[in-house]
């Protein structure tokens, strides 16, 4: 049984090193070509260190494409997203998680269901419900379709459900209404949860890709993530990949940071939206 439990704990450890170097080599692929010349960028078989360290790409990157203009748009869209987005989950989590109503238990099985389809699969009927609306090239498409997250929901839902029954019966009966019983008891026992839902919906707009370059077409609306798709390609079709990964690496600081500060907050949220079902 020792020998099966050692065994166990080797390929648990094993695995977690594997995830890890998925992780982490990525990232240190991009710090290091980011770093390199446009030669050595390319160069054959590649190098695992810069031989010279060029840090002014990093002024390049910043100089050569309007990359403050897509950071701006970034936090713009997502400053607007993750406050719709965390009001709408919190008021929908709290009436599926203490409020009676008919069909709440259809209804929610239909919200965990949305979490089933891929984003892919409603980009059409988006972008025609964009379209039909006149809202090309508006910060309207760019947030609209981000306000409802039914993952963020789903986890709140599970939190809200920690707060034992008797506070809620308590402040019925000190005469609480449910908007002031949410706001004053269960959002302050919920904070790691709700500081999850921040950060998860600021990575999902940090990342998004298809959606943003389906309904902009400006440079001035462009977000990081498309906006630096051409950014540094030249009229021949060369593409500076040390540019181009130096402005990558700036445009995941922030998130980087972001969750350095506030881990603690993340896992205690993702470990108590999935104690109670």
């Amino acid at each position: 049984m020792k020998a099966a439990a050692k065994l166990s704990q080797a390929a648990l450890y094993l695995f977690l090193a594997l995830a890890a170097a998925m992780t982490v080599v990525p990232y240190y692929w991009m710090i290091s070509t980011s770093l390199k010349s446009a030669a050595e960028v390319v160069r054959v078989p590649p190098t695992l260190f810069p031989t010279e360290l060029r840090r002014h790409n990093y002024i390049d990157a910043i100089v050569q494409a309007p990359l403050l203009t897509y950071v701006r748009n970034n936090l713009i869209v997502g400053m607007a997203t993750v406050t719709t987005s965390t009001f709408v989950s919190v008021l929908a989590a709290f009436a599926f998680a203490r409020l009676r109503f008919r069909a709440k238990n259809v209804l929610f099985f239909v919200v965990l269901s949305m979490m089933t389809i891929p984003q892919e699969m409603l980009i059409i009927t988006n972008f025609q419900t964009i379209a039909h609306w006149g809202w090309m090239n508006t910060w309207e498409a760019l947030i609209v379709p981000y306000c409802v997250n039914p993952f963020n929901i789903y986890l709140l839902r599970q939190t809200f459900m920690q707060v034992p029954d008797e506070l809620y019966q308590a402040a019925k009966v000190d005469g609480l209404t449910n908007f002031r019983y949410l706001t004053s008891i269960v959002l302050p026992l919920s904070k790691s949860a709700v500081v999850t839902t921040l950060i998860l919906s600021m990575i999902v707009i940090w990342h998004t890709f298809a959606w943003p370059n389906l309904v902009t077409t400006q440079d001035s609306l462009r977000l990081v993530s498309n906006g630096l798709q051409n950014a540094f390609t030249s009229s021949v079709g060369t593409i500076a990949y040390e540019l181009q990964m130096a402005a990558a690496a700036i445009v995941t600081f922030p998130l980087i940071i972001m969750f350095l500060l506030l881990r603690k907050q993340v896992l205690s949220g993702m470990i108590r939206g999935g104690i109670k079902g």
